[in-house]
């Protein structure tokens, strides 16, 4: 895996775990509202936008650790695919091999 795989990987993993911990208040705020914020989810260590996205969606994005939400245009082609696209958020999925491995050993769910 080269260095900046792992560091693509390793910043998706801290976006990810902060918007596990943000879960709870979120899903107060999704019975109000129907959705909630997110931080994205991209491998750009520098980005901090947020994107809106169901509590169902969330979910269904979290039962595969190689998921990650992102603002449309955020994605990194060498090692994800984008799989989904709404008007808020684009899903990608990260490419076997290493960068699948990081998405998946990182998982806050496993």
């Amino acid at each position: 895996m080269s260095e900046r795989e792992r560091r693509i990987g390793l910043n998706e993993a801290v976006y990810r775990e902060v918007n596990e911990k943000l879960r709870a208040v979120n899903e107060v705020f999704a019975t109000i509202t129907d959705s909630f914020e997110i931080i994205c989810e991209c491998g750009h260590a520098t980005c901090d936008d947020r994107l809106s996205i169901t509590p169902a969606a969330y979910e269904e994005l979290r039962r595969d650790p190689v998921l990650f939400a992102i603002v449309p245009g955020h994605e990194i082609p060498d090692v994800e695919d984008v799989v989904a696209r709404t008007e808020a958020y684009a899903v990608v999925r990260k490419r076997s091999g290493d960068p699948a491995k990081v998405a998946v050993q990182t998982d806050p769910r496993s």
